[in-house]
């Protein structure tokens, strides 16, 4: 009977402010994705816009149109959201100067990840979809790359060369070429001018069929610029049967975790209408079903 009673209690209210003339032009700016400051007295801007400066003395009502960035001057990084957070996941707050300010805001910054915070970071401000004149309609603050794209764009003629030239026009139709050296017996393909091991011109065009062993291979799990598939996805050197070099092509067919090492493949060809003098009419390379090759068969080629 001595125990100490104990129980939860939440305490809650709500109430109407008028956010004056200053406040409520920031606020309704907001709803119409614009960022002002306000000018003091010694011509200084302050953002968020307040009507009496750190000083105490009244700012103008001279509103400057800012910038949607800033800069990030100290910060506090969040692991636990709580209810009424604007994320359900980690981020920071973060005290903002936004570009050409004197002053510092409050926001939230979706980082993603604390070790991509630092004092100085520049940050970019990142609208809600739904706006209704207040501060949310800054959903957070983001950050902002140090880098921006730089296209290049090049049109010139590339003359392939002899070997390569066959090499082609045999993938035009369905067969893969390669260029033999008489004196070694070495089968490369593509096919180039010289052996690199002896020097001996390989002049000698020969066959190979499109199937082979696929020696090493890696997946693909990070996107970048200018990829035609998405990721995941595998790509393999490949040795064809009779060939003394890899080729570089797509794995397909198998799941990725079943991919390895002296797995036998075989080309899966596009339909030949389609066919062009590209290695693209390879679609990729699939597994065969047939007994892995040994170790000692490809070692070499590693």
């Amino acid at each position: 009977m001595s125990e100490i009673l104990s129980a939860p209690y939440v305490l809650e209210y709500t109430y109407t402010r008028s956010t004056g003339p200053v406040v409520g032009r920031f606020l309704e700016s907001l709803r119409y994705e614009v960022l002002e400051g306000v000018k003091t007295a010694d011509g200084r801007v302050l953002c968020p816009p307040l009507e009496y400066d750190e000083e105490g003395e009244p700012t103008t009502d001279e509103f400057v149109q800012l910038r949607p960035s800033g800069t990030v001057k100290t910060w506090s990084w969040v692991p636990e959201p709580r209810k009424g957070h604007p994320f359900d996941r980690p981020f920071a707050w973060a005290l903002i100067q936004i570009d050409g300010a004197d002053n510092a805001m409050v926001h939230a910054v979706d980082a993603q990840n604390a070790k991509r915070m630092r004092t100085g970071m520049r940050v970019r401000l990142h609208w809600a979809d739904e706006k209704h004149g207040t501060i949310r309609d800054i959903a957070c603050f983001e950050p902002m790359a140090s880098y921006v794209p730089s296209p290049v764009h090049l049109e010139y003629d590339v003359n392939p060369g002899k070997h390569y030239s066959a090499y082609l026009r045999g993938l035009q139709d369905g067969k893969l070429i390669g260029g033999r050296d008489p004196e070694a017996g070495k089968v490369y393909v593509p096919p180039r001018g010289a052996d690199p091991m002896t020097g001996n011109p390989t002049n000698e065009y020969v066959e190979v069929p499109d199937v082979g062993v696929l020696t090493t291979f890696t997946i693909i799990r990070i996107p970048f610029e200018g990829q035609k598939l998405t990721p995941p996805y595998c790509f393999g050197a490949i040795v064809l049967d009779g060939a003394d070099s890899p080729i570089y092509h797509l794995i397909s067919g198998v799941p990725h975790d079943e991919i390895r090492m002296g797995m036998r493949v075989k080309a899966k060809w596009k339909p030949q209408d389609e066919w062009e003098t590209s290695l693209e009419n390879i679609l990729y390379f699939e597994p065969t079903g047939e007994p892995d090759a040994p170790f000692d068969s490809y070692k070499e080629h590693l």
